[in-house]
C-alpha cells in the first residue's frame, strides 16, 4: 500500500510543474491577499507575492516577479532544487525495491 502511494506522490510532484506552466502567468495575479500579516496587521512579510513571483518566473517574466517579490530570484533556484531532491528521494524508495 505504502509503494502506491509513493507512486501517486511521484506522478503528482511531476504534475505539477506542467500544471503551472499550462496555467497563464497572471492567474495567481487577482483576488485577495490570503497573507495574515497583511490581514491582521497591515504589513507585508518578506513572502508577500511570492507565488506571484514564482509564477511568472515560471514563464519567464523576470521583470515582473521582481516587482512582486525581490526574493524570488533567489527562492526559485532554491525551490528547483528542493524539488528535484524529493523527486530523487522518492523515486529512490519506489525503484529500489
Amino acid at each position: 500500500m505504502r509503494k502506491y502511494l509513493n507512486r501517486l506522490y511521484l506522478i503528482i510532484l511531476i504534475l505539477i510543474p506542467f500544471i503551472l506552466l499550462i496555467l497563464p502567468a497572471d492567474y495567481f495575479d487577482h483576488g485577495n491577499s490570503k497573507c495574515f500579516s497583511v490581514l491582521l496587521l497591515d504589513s507585508e512579510c518578506y513572502a508577500c507575492g511570492m507565488t506571484r513571483a514564482i509564477q511568472h518566473l515560471i514563464h519567464f517574466n523576470f521583470s515582473i516577479a521582481y516587482e512582486y517579490n525581490k526574493l524570488s530570484i533567489i527562492v526559485f533556484p532554491l525551490l528547483i532544487l528542493a524539488y528535484y531532491k524529493e523527486i530523487r528521494r522518492i523515486s529512490n524508495l519506489i525503484f529500489s525495491n
